[in-house]
């Protein structure tokens, strides 16, 4: 009688250990061959840095900065700004107000801060004039701004002090000409021009490549008096009033949230605006101007708490350009725990209980 053996056959191309004595194992079983080489594969790669110099000419953006960081705007501004510089072209990025932001990851080769700028004022005049003094420092021979908030403001009134030619709502730009909206469905092309204010979604801030990103502290910064604008400071308003697509803070409530007068008292302590996920919304829990999603607001939040939401795709869509977001909820594996920047695994009354204790104490406290 015949008997015919099995043998499992051993892939050559499956991953390997390698030994302390250099060779190379296969081990029938083991998963380990597998993660590391998914630690290879997703390691961070060493990236070349786009131009050492030296540098014959300069590009300059300019952006403020939101609590110490960039907005994606100006993120995409300076992308922009280097994807086009030539090996000669130097990337200057000048911030008003201070900045922690890795410069080279950006893709910038200078950093100029004016720490001392304060976010907190309205003075056009002052900044239109710290820009000339850097026009005449480094004569860029372009200027680059987003075209949104105060960015584009800015952008606007020193292109127009200045005299330099000025293009705004930018939606292509390449190496010679770029492309402005001329109606709802007709583009112009033209020439660069001095001053350019760049749409948002004009580059991506994936770079193959990372810039010098030398750090200045720019010079202390030196109020200018304009008789024409009567600073009567910032007052805050009240949230829950906002439109939910100009809201900074946004607490956000699904079906897990079961307990609402918690929710509205929590987001009025932290001072959020209130918005909600489908479901919380067909079941007559939330207003339809609260709804989130593809089919409700798209939001823009600097911060995003979702609390309970599992997250369907619709309601991804509607904050996939919030800045940071922090999800909670009991299941890990929630579609939501793969957009968000935080994920807790908790009930959500139970953290919003803790959380409203530990705001009340901070604010007993000062």
């Amino acid at each position: 009688m015949n008997t015919t053996t099995t043998v499992r056959r051993v892939d050559p191309r499956r991953p390997a250990i390698i030994t302390p004595a250099g060779l190379r194992r296969i081990v029938l079983g083991s998963s380990e061959g597998e993660r590391l080489t998914a630690q290879r594969l997703h390691a961070p790669q060493a990236k070349q840095v786009r131009s050492a110099g030296p540098f014959t000419q300069a590009t300059l953006v300019v952006t403020h900065a939101e609590r110490g960081a960039l907005t994606d705007g100006a993120r995409q501004a300076i992308a922009a700004a280097a994807i086009l510089a030539s090996a000669s072209t130097e990337v200057i990025v000048a911030v008003l107000g201070a900045c922690q932001d890795d410069a080279a990851a950006l893709g910038a080769d200078r950093l100029l801060v004016a720490e001392d700028f304060d976010t907190s004022r309205y003075q056009p005049s002052a900044a239109v004039q710290w820009l000339q003094s850097l026009q005449s420092r480094y004569q860029p021979a372009h200027w680059l701004f987003a075209d949104s908030g105060a960015d584009g403001q800015l952008g606007r009134r020193f292109a127009t002090h200045t005299n330099l030619s000025l293009a705004y709502g930018v939606v292509e730009l390449n190496a010679e000409a770029l492309r402005v909206p001329a109606s709802t469905s007709q583009d112009w092309l033209r020439p660069h021009a001095q001053a350019m204010l760049l749409a948002k979604g004009v580059a991506s801030t994936k770079l193959p490549f990372v810039g010098l990103g030398r750090r200045e502290v720019a010079a202390a910064w030196t109020p200018v008096a304009d008789a024409q604008i009567e600073d009567l400071g910032m007052q805050a308003g009240d949230p829950q009033t906002l439109a939910l697509e100009e809201a900074d803070f946004i607490l956000a409530a699904g079906n897990g949230v079961t307990d609402l007068p918690l929710f509205h008292t929590l987001a009025r302590e932290v001072g959020a605006a209130v918005g909600a996920s489908r479901v919380a919304v067909d079941d007559g829990r939330f207003a339809r101007a609260q709804q989130i999603g593809a089919t409700g607001k798209t939001v823009f939040a600097s911060g995003y708490l979702a609390l309970g939401i599992s997250g369907a795709v619709q309601h991804l869509q509607g904050i996939k350009d919030c800045r940071h977001v922090i999800a909670v909820n009991l299941d890990a594996s929630a579609p939501i725990a793969r957009r968000a920047d935080l994920t807790v695994v908790e009930d959500s009354a139970a953290l919003m209980q803790a959380l409203l204790e530990l705001v009340r104490q901070q604010k007993e406290s000062v």
